[in-house]
């Protein structure tokens, strides 16, 4: 008999934030960047782990801290893209489909 511990982990990642769509300023603009820097820092997790880098940036950002164990080693990761057919929002969703595409390579 072998003991099995699993995790799971659901996380908003939010849309990486413009400070002039969102009209923020103060507190506002500081959660943006770092919702943008978060983001960021995942993406760059992302690229090592497809590039198989021995280095993963996983201590660059809290997200990314927590989520290292949910992206490395044998876990089995699921994301949900959340996109608009909106013609406004036509920047946002094909930015997110090109995230969504780069996650689904790890």
């Amino acid at each position: 008999d072998r003991l099995r511990c699993g995790k799971l982990h659901l996380v908003d990642l939010a849309g990486a934030e413009s400070a002039k769509m969102a009209m923020t300023s103060g507190e506002g603009l500081r959660e943006a960047c770092h919702i943008n820097t978060g983001l960021s820092c995942l993406g760059n997790v992302i690229a090592a782990l497809n590039s198989q880098s021995s280095h993963v940036p996983f201590r660059d950002d809290k997200l990314t801290m927590f989520l290292a164990d949910s992206l490395g080693g044998n876990a089995r990761t699921t994301m949900i893209a959340n996109i608009s057919p909106e013609r406004a929002s036509f920047a946002h969703t094909a930015s997110t489909l090109r995230f969504a595409q780069r996650v689904n390579r790890v």
